[in-house]
Order: structure tokens, then C-alpha cells, then sequence
């Protein structure tokens, strides 16, 4: 999506199980696409289409002791394990969270990991991910850092510990790029876009996301850390709420039944003032769907700040019920738009054109606006906000 016509598009194999973490799996899997990257998420004995559950630490608070965990989204896979052809690819990633261990004790599953090492392609591997290079001999002599509690194993290992000195640290030697944990996810994706051969162009941009208690989790985290990989300035926002205070996101997810599931998700923590905010000083918008903006649409501030960035021609970008906000500012009059199914009739009073999201992850894009159906559809919006930023990813 994101990497110019022309050029040979590069393809990476996410390894993917039950409880991995969520943000270290959806995340890299989402930004990579968004810059152009081809990503099969496949899972030993499943197939494409199959779910994996994922776990979500709603806030981390000590490397040295354990946290509390959670439940995560369904992360559906794309690709079957059993069909990988090795030589396809041109990288692997591997989240952490509980699946590593399993993983690790799989004969098929180590033989990749070796593969991939003994090949030189860029391994990123995060947090407890580091499970499964250790067995494949891809950790001896390197160095290396995640959790604390890694560190005896890959000592054993063979692996030249690096001392984290916060959540977010990353390393790099050579094709072998670790971190942290998901706090790290903007450096820990740059390094392994790197490790592909990829430049980013033109990224020293300032984008704005404004958002409420229980946005949808996915919507605010993916765009924020996304646009953080490409080097631009990312300001996350709520009314009546200064930089440090957070925010509890929502889990949404399409479970079959007649309407999205919705669970806790993390603490969000916002990174400036809302009311030290000047649109003039942005130059994108984002507005994450969830909960949130039923609420933030009756506030005369949020409504002020979208007039001014539409008005300017300046893009925004709206994601599922994000378009309530728009629609309560009048700036739809003859806009095309996606976004949650329920939204429509006031899409359509407001003057707007609704257009259908089927598939889900349907994505349009209509001069400054760039509208997606629901978080499946983010990889197409950030590629659409890119073009209109300029950004570019190339290899």
C-alpha cells in the first residue's frame, strides 16, 4: 500500500498462537501493510481464517514482577502455517505474550526460526518472543533484550544480554532486531522496516488524535503507533484531560452475533493538553470509533477543532463511529464516507454519501477525508493519509 509502483514488494511471515499479546501481534502486522509490506499471520495446525485469542496487559507496571492479563481481540490469520514456502519471504516477526513458550516446543516451529537465522533475513522478535530463537540457535552470540525475566534463558543461550533501562528499548545486531515490550513497537517496526531495505520518506509531520473514555482500543493504538514509526509528531488528546492522565480503551470485536462484542482494554495515556491544542500547529486529524465519540460529538471544542482542520483542506481520518463526530459538525455535505453500518442514516440526513462496509474492511477516501468501516481497514487508511501527508515508504 504504502511503497511506491514498481518496486518489488517485500513479504514477511507474522508467527502467531493463542494469547500472544495483542498490540505486538496487530500492530507490526497493520504498519507493515499500511507501508506497502505483504504480512502472513499464520499459526501452527491452523489454517487461514482461523482465530487466535490474544491477551492484553491493560498497563505494565514493574518488568520484575508479574502483571495482570487480560483478554485481547480474536486476531483472525491470513495465511496457513502448513502452505509457508520459506524462500518467499523476506522476514519474520514474532509477538510475545503466552504463545512463545507453546510455540517453542514445537519441532516445525524452531526448524523456521533457524531457517530465517542461518539465512541472515531480519528476525524481529518482542518480549517473550525471544522463546522461540533460543532453541533455534539464533540468540548464541548476539546481542539481545526483553523482559527481565529472559534474561536467564538467553544468557543460557548463549545471547549477549542488553540491560533494558525502560519498556520501550530496542536493540539491533545485525538482521536480529528485539525489544521490550509493546511500548517499543514504533523503534522496534523502524528497525525491522530498515532490516527490509525500506526508507522513509518526508515523515517530519504532526498529526493530532482526538479521544474519549473507552475508544475502541485498536483505532487509537494502530494510527498512534503507526505514524510514530515514520518519525512524525503524535499528539493523543480528550477533553477536560492533560498530558500523563489516560483513558480506558474498549475491545470491540465481530463475534457473530448482531452486533460488535466489547470488552476493557488498556489505559491509554494521553500526551498532551486538550486545551493547549492549536489545529494550525497539525497537519492530519484522526478520530478513533469506539464508545467515545457519541460523547466527544457534543463537545463545542472537539466540534471547533474538526471544522477548523476541514475548512483547511487539512486530512482527516475517521474510523467506524468516528463519523459521529463528523456528522455532529456538519462537514459531510457532500461526502462519500464509510464507517459502522449504524451510522448511516446520519450520514445521510447530514448530506453525506454512506458507502456500504462490506467487506469490513473497506476504506474511502474522498478529497481530505479518509474514512474506514472498522479497525479491519486501518492499514488502507494510514496508506491514505500517508499519500495525502506525502509520506512514503520505499525499498
Amino acid at each position: 500500500m504504502g511503497n511506491p509502483k514498481g518496486e518489488v514488494q517485500r513479504r514477511v511471515l507474522l508467527l502467531c498462537g493463542d494469547y500472544m499479546e495483542d498490540y505486538e501481534a496487530m500492530v507490526p502486522f497493520q504498519a507493515l501493510q499500511a507501508f506497502g509490506v505483504s504480512v502472513d499471520a499464520v499459526s501452527p495446525v491452523k489454517k487461514a481464517g482461523d482465530i487466535c485469542a490474544t491477551a492484553i496487559t491493560i498497563q505494565v507496571e514493574s518488568t520484575d514482577q508479574a502483571n495482570a492479563e487480560s483478554r485481547g481481540h480474536n486476531f483472525t490469520l491470513n495465511a496457513t502455517f502448513d502452505d509457508i514456502e520459506f524462500d518467499k519471504y523476506d522476514g519474520l516477526v514474532i509477538p510475545g505474550g503466552r504463545s512463545p513458550e507453546h510455540l517453542a516446543m514445537k519441532a516445525s516451529v524452531v526448524e523456521l526460526a533457524r531457517k530465517f537465522s542461518d539465512s541472515r533475513k531480519p528476525i524481529a522478535a518482542i518480549c517473550h518472543g525471544l522463546l522461540v530463537l533460543a532453541p533455534a540457535g539464533a540468540v548464541k552470540g548476539r546481542k539481545c533484550t526483553a523482559v527481565s525475566t529472559m534474561k536467564p534463558g538467553l544468557v543460557a543461550a548463549g545471547a549477549h544480554w542488553v540491560e533494558p533501562d525502560s519498556l520501550s528499548v530496542c536493540v539491533a545486531d545485525d538482521n536480529l532486531i528485539t525489544g521490550v515490550t509493546y511500548y517499543g513497537n514504533p523503534e522496534f517496526i523502524r528497525l525491522f522496516l530498515k532490516a527490509l531495505g525500506g526508507n522513509i520518506c518526508a515523515s517530519e509531520r504532526r498529526v493530532l488524535i482526538i479521544i474519549g473514555n473507552y475508544a475502541e482500543d485498536y483505532e487509537v493504538t494502530v494510527p498512534y503507533q503507526t505514524f510514530k514509526v515514520l518519525g512524525c509528531h503524535v499528539d493523543v488528546v480528550c477533553p477536560k484531560k492533560k498530558a500523563g492522565d489516560t483513558c480506558p480503551t474498549a475491545i470491540r470485536d465481530l463475534e457473530g452475533g448482531q452486533t460488535y462484542s466489547e470488552i476493557r482494554g488498556h489505559n491509554f495515556v494521553l500526551t498532551a493538553d486538550f486545551e493547549s491544542i492549536d489545529a494550525s500547529s497539525y497537519d492530519a486529524l484522526v478520530l478513533p470509533g469506539g464508545k467515545a465519540p457519541e460523547f466527544l460529538a457534543l463537545k463545542e471544542d472537539v466540534i471547533v477543532l474538526v471544522k477548523q482542520f476541514m475548512e483547511a483542506r487539512k486530512p482527516v481520518a475517521s474510523i467506524c463511529h468516528g463519523l459521529e463526530i463528523l456528522v455532529a459538525a456538519g462537514v459531510l455535505q457532500g461526502k462519500k464516507c464509510t464507517g459502522y453500518p449504524g451510522i448511516k442514516a446520519r450520514v445521510v440526513s447530514s448530506g453525506g454519501t454512506f458507502v456500504e462496509a462490506d467487506p469490513i474492511d473497506r476504506c474511502v477516501t474522498d478529497g481530505n477525508l479518509v474514512t474506514a468501516a472498522a479497525w479491519h481497514g486501518q492499514p488502507e487508511l494510514i496508506s491514505q493519509l500517508m499519500t495525502l501527508l506525502d509520506i512514503q515508504v520505499s525499498f
